[in-house]
């Protein structure tokens, strides 16, 4: 398999995803209960996102933020802007912040901090994947799918300049 003529080597097959994604669904419904806001990153976590919220077995509210941290196609340029806010009053609500990857942690910080102001009464964050050795902040998520290595990836959600978010396991570009 090739994306932009580099081959891609799999790094987590997609009944590796569907597994975790199910365990992390149940450690958040024992966390929040019911009735929480589940907001997701766009574009890279709707994949996640769709496959998590199918897994919860309580009802959910579902809204979309859409931010940009990505100066060239590969990394992040540490100037966060968010294009499109949340449709919906998180005010005094349990808010689910869902991203595909924490990697140096710019991006969520600045949407965590963004998020607060709203005053929700919980905000927990979900990745699905965590580079911890790219950190550049101090920021934990509360549930993550995956630690992986400092490889970029694609699939699953994840792309390289809109390629490879079809993927149905996540790949490392070799």
């Amino acid at each position: 398999m090739h994306i932009k003529g580099r081959s891609l080597s799999l790094l987590i097959p997609e009944e590796k995803i569907k597994e975790r994604v199910k365990e992390l669904a149940k450690e958040i419904e024992k966390d929040l209960g019911e009735n929480f806001v589940v907001v997701s990153l766009l574009k890279g976590s709707f994949v996640f996102t769709a496959d998590l919220i199918r897994e919860f077995s309580v009802p959910v509210k579902v809204d979309f933020m859409w931010v940009s941290s990505y100066g060239s196609s590969q990394e992040s340029s540490g100037s966060v802007r968010i294009l499109q806010d949340l449709s919906m009053d998180i005010k005094d609500q349990k808010v689910l912040l869902v991203d595909d990857i924490l990697d140096t942690g710019y991006t969520l910080k600045k949407v965590v901090e963004f998020l607060r102001e709203k005053e929700p009464s919980v905000l927990k964050v979900c990745v699905l994947l965590d580079k911890k050795e790219r950190r550049k902040v101090e920021l934990k998520a509360d549930y993550v799918g995956f630690e992986v290595p400092d490889k970029f990836l694609v699939g699953y959600g994840l792309d390289w300049d809109e390629e490879g978010r079809n993927l149905r396991g996540i790949y490392a570009v070799d």
